[in-house]
C-alpha cells in the first residue's frame, strides 16, 4: 500500500513488524522471574511466628512446612509425616552435611512440631533453620533463625 506525504513524496507502508523490542521485553521479564523465583520459598500459606532475631535467607535448601491444618509438605509436595525421614534421606546428599528450612504456622501445636523435628532427626539432619518473620516489618521478608 502506498501513500503520499505532505511534501509530495510517495512512500510505501512498512509491512513488517519489528519484533526486536518485543524480544527485549520478553528477555527482561525472563530475567526478572529467574531472579525472583528462588526468593519465593513456597506457595503454601503459612503464618510464621514473629521474632526479634531474624537472619536473611541466603541459600537454597529443602523446605519442610507445617500448615495450620498440621499437614506436612516437603518443598511444595504433601508428605506423610511418617514418610518424611525416608524422603529426606533419599535426597541424595550426605545427611550429616544437609541443611533444611522448617516453616511452621504459629498456630501449630508443639506436639506436631516435635513430631516433624523427630522425623528430621531420624533422617540424620542436624542443621535445621526455623523460618520466622521480623517483628517490625512483618510480611516483607522472611528470614531463618537457628
Amino acid at each position: 500500500m502506498a501513500f503520499t506525504t505532505n511534501n509530495g513524496q510517495t512512500r510505501s507502508s512498512l509491512a513488517e513488524i519489528n519484533i526486536t523490542p518485543l524480544v527485549d521485553v520478553v528477555l527482561v521479564l525472563l530475567v526478572i522471574f529467574m531472579v525472583t523465583e528462588p526468593v519465593l520459598q513456597s506457595g503454601i500459606e503459612v503464618s510464621v511466628p514473629k521474632t526479634r532475631t531474624v537472619r536473611q535467607i541466603t541459600e537454597q535448601r529443602m523446605v519442610v512446612t507445617i500448615d495450620h491444618n498440621q499437614e506436612v509438605y516437603l518443598n511444595d509436595q504433601p508428605v506423610n509425616v511418617h514418610d518424611l525421614a525416608l524422603k529426606l534421606h533419599q535426597a541424595g546428599v550426605d545427611t550429616s552435611q544437609q541443611a533444611i528450612y522448617l516453616r511452621a504456622d504459629e498456630r501449630v501445636p508443639f506436639g506436631a512440631f516435635a513430631t516433624v523435628m523427630d522425623a528430621v532427626k531420624q533422617a540424620g539432619i542436624t542443621n535445621v533453620s526455623i523460618i520466622t518473620q521480623p517483628l517490625d516489618t512483618a510480611g516483607q521478608t522472611q528470614g531463618g533463625g537457628n
